[in-house]
C-alpha cells in the first residue's frame, strides 16, 4: 500500500505522527504553497516569506534522507491555490491508497480536511508534539467552576518531571515565580542580538515572490533574519539559552524603545511551525539551571510560557471552539482604528510597539497585552477586528495560540473562561514598566484634559460603561470602590474626555 502523507506550514518536524510509518519506496509526501492560506487574512509579508522558506528548506531536508516530496510552490502553473484542489490533483497523480495527514492545529482547516471526499480513507493523526491531548484536557476542565493555567501547569511539570526535586516537589520549594519577574528596565542595559541569519538562495526567491505576489499585505520584508531549519532553529535556542536566559525573569515585563527584542527567546517562531519542539526547549532550559547558567525564576518563567500557557491556550481553544471564535461579552463595537495599520498617533507606546510590529513580525507578550491589547480592551474595540489583526501581523500567530490569548487574555470577550479579570491598566503601568512615556505628546501624570494621556480616562470610562457585567468580580472590587470615591464631578471629567477622544478617533484624525 502507498500513502499521500500530507505535510502543512507549521508541521515542519521528522518527528510529525504522519511521518511515523513512512514508506520511504513508495510514499509520496506533499507539501504546498497555496493562494487560499496566504490570505485567508492578509498576513504579514515576513510571516509569509518565513513560512513558505522554511516549509522549502523542510521539503530539502526530507529529499535529502531519501523521501519522495512533492513541492508545489505558489506560482506554480498548475497550482489550484487550495489544500483541497492539490490534493485531489496529487491523488490523480500518484494514485494513492490513502490519505495521511497529522492532525490541523486549526479548527476551520481540520474541518475541511474531514469534509474531503477522495474515494480513499483519509488517516488524521494526533499531534503529537504537544504535550497535552484533547481529551487529558477536557478530562482536567471537566467539573472545574474555574480553568485557571496556574493548576493545570503543575500537572503537565509533574507528567513530564520538569523541574522538581527528588520527591516530585518544585524546584525551590515553588510552582511559579512570576512575583520575581516584573522588573521595570534600568539606565544602562546591555540587550544582546536576538539570532540573526543572512538568507540564502531559497529564502531570497521567497522573499522576492511574497513582494511581487503581496504587495498590499501589512509588513516590511526586509531585514529578513529568521532561522528557517531545524538545524538554525536550535542555534537561536542555544542564543537565548547561553546570552539571554539569564536575564529574562527579571525583564521579561519590561519594554525599552528601540529594544524590540529585549530578553526574550523569540523561538516561538520556531515552536509553531515545528523546526523546534516544546519540550526540548524546555529541557534544554531546565538543563542551563542545573548548570548553574540561569536562575529559577528566569528558567521557571520560560518553562512557564512553553509547557503552562502554550499548552492551556491550545486546550481552550479546542474545548470551546467553534463558539469561541464569536465570544463578546463586552459588547464592544468599536472599529479597529488606523494607527494599528501604522496611522499617526500621538500615543508613544502605541507607535512604537506598531512600529515594531510592522518591521518584525513580533512583539514580545507585555506589547501585545498590555499596550496594544490594553488599548482594545479600554477602547472597546471589536473582538473579531481585534483578532484578525493579531492574526495578520505576528509571524508566530495561529488561530489556536491567538484566539484564546486576545479573545480571553487581551479583551476579556469569553466571559472570564480563561482570565480570571480583564487586563484593563492605566498610563501607569505602562509608565512603570517602559521608557515609552517620556517621548510622548501626552502627560502621564495628568489623569484628565487633552493633555492627560489617553488611558488614564480611558481605563476609568472602560470600568464605567461596563459596571454591570465587571462589578461582581472579585479582583475588580478596589477599583470599583475607588471609582464610588471619585464622586460625580471626576466620572463627568472621565465621561467628556473619553467622549472627545472617541470622537476624534472616530473622525480619523491623530489621537
Amino acid at each position: 500500500m502507498s500513502a499521500l502523507r500530507v505535510i502543512l506550514g507549521d508541521q515542519l518536524n521528522q518527528g510529525i505522527s504522519s511521518l511515523s510509518d513512512v514508506d520511504k519506496e513508495k510514499d509520496i509526501i506533499l507539501i504546498c504553497e497555496v493562494w487560499d492560506e496566504a490570505t485567508s487574512v492578509k498576513h504579514h509579508k515576513k510571516k509569509i516569506a518565513f513560512l513558505f522558506s522554511a516549509m522549502r528548506h523542510f521539503a530539502e531536508e526530507l529529499r535529502e534522507v531519501g523521501y519522495t516530496v512533492t513541492y508545489v510552490k505558489l506560482d506554480d502553473d498548475n497550482n489550484t491555490g487550495s489544500f483541497v484542489g492539490e490534493i485531489e490533483r496529487a491523488k490523480e497523480a500518484h494514485d494513492p491508497d490513502k490519505v495521511v495527514i497529522t492532525e490541523p492545529s486549526e479548527y476551520r482547516v481540520l474541518q475541511m480536511f474531514r469534509s474531503l471526499s477522495l474515494d480513499i480513507p483519509i488517516d488524521i493523526r494526533p499531534d503529537d508534539r504537544f504535550l497535552c491531548t484533547h481529551q487529558e484536557f477536557a478530562d482536567w476542565a471537566k467539573g472545574r467552576k474555574q480553568l485557571r493555567m496556574e493548576y493545570f501547569y503543575r500537572e503537565i511539570r509533574k507528567k513530564f518531571g520538569i523541574l522538581l526535586t527528588g520527591d516530585n516537589d518544585p524546584e525551590g520549594g515553588q510552582w511559579n515565580y512570576d512575583s520575581e519577574n516584573r522588573k521595570p528596565p534600568k539606565e544602562g542595559l546591555s540587550v544582546p542580538d536576538t539570532y540573526l541569519s543572512k538568507p540564502d538562495a531559497i529564502s531570497q526567491e521567497v522573499i522576492d515572490l511574497v513582494a511581487e505576489k503581496f504587495p498590499d499585505h501589512f509588513g516590511d520584508l526586509d531585514p529578513f533574519y529568521f532561522a528557517v531549519t531545524r538545524e538554525q532553529a536550535l542555534e537561536a535556542l542555544e542564543k537565548f539559552i547561553d546570552e539571554r536566559l539569564v536575564n529574562f525573569g527579571d525583564y521579561q515585563d519590561a519594554m525599552v524603545q528601540g529594544e524590540p527584542w529585549m530578553y526574550h527567546s523569540h523561538i516561538s517562531f520556531y515552536i509553531n511551525c515545528g523546526l523546534l519542539l516544546p519540550l526540548e526547549c524546555a529541557q534544554a532550559a531546565e538543563q542551563a539551571y542545573h548548570n548553574d547558567r540561569a536562575p529559577l525564576n528566569a528558567v521557571e518563567g520560560f518553562i512557564r510560557q512553553i509547557i503552562g500557557w502554550r499548552e492551556y491556550v491550545r486546550g481552550i481553544y479546542w474545548l470551546k471552539m467553534p463558539d469561541y471564535e464569536v465570544e463578546n461579552f463586552l459588547n464592544a463595537k468599536r472599529a479597529l482604528p488606523d494607527l494599528y495599520w501604522g496611522g499617526p498617533t500621538k500615543m508613544n507606546c502605541l507607535s512604537q510597539c506598531v512600529k515594531e510590529t510592522k518591521e518584525n513580525a513580533y512583539a514580545h507578550h507585555i506589547q501585545r497585552l498590555m499596550v496594544l491589547g490594553n488599548f482594545a480592551l479600554i477602547a472597546g474595540l471589536n473582538p473579531d477586528e481585534v483578532n484578525e489583526w493579531f492574526l495578520i501581523v505576528y509571524a508566530d500567530a495561529y488561530q489556536w495560540v491567538e484566539l484564546p490569548n486576545v479573545t480571553g487574555m487581551i479583551l476579556f470577550a469569553d466571559g472570564g473562561v480563561l482570565a480570571s479579570k480583564p487586563y484593563a491598566a492605566s498610563a501607569s503601568y505602562i509608565n512603570k514598566m517602559s521608557d515609552y512615556c517620556k517621548g510622548c505628546s501626552y502627560k502621564v501624570s495628568k489623569k484628565n484634559g487633552p493633555e492627560a494621556c489617553p488611558f488614564n480616562y480611558l481605563y476609568w470610562d472602560f470600568m464605567i460603561r461596563n459596571k454591570s457585567q465587571l462589578k461582581k468580580n472579585p479582583r475588580l472590587g478596589m477599583s470599583y470602590r475607588t471609582l464610588e470615591r471619585m464622586g460625580p464631578e471626576k466620572e463627568k471629567a472621565v465621561k467628556e474626555d473619553s467622549t472627545r477622544f472617541f470622537k476624534t478617533l472616530e473622525s480619523d484624525e491623530i489621537v
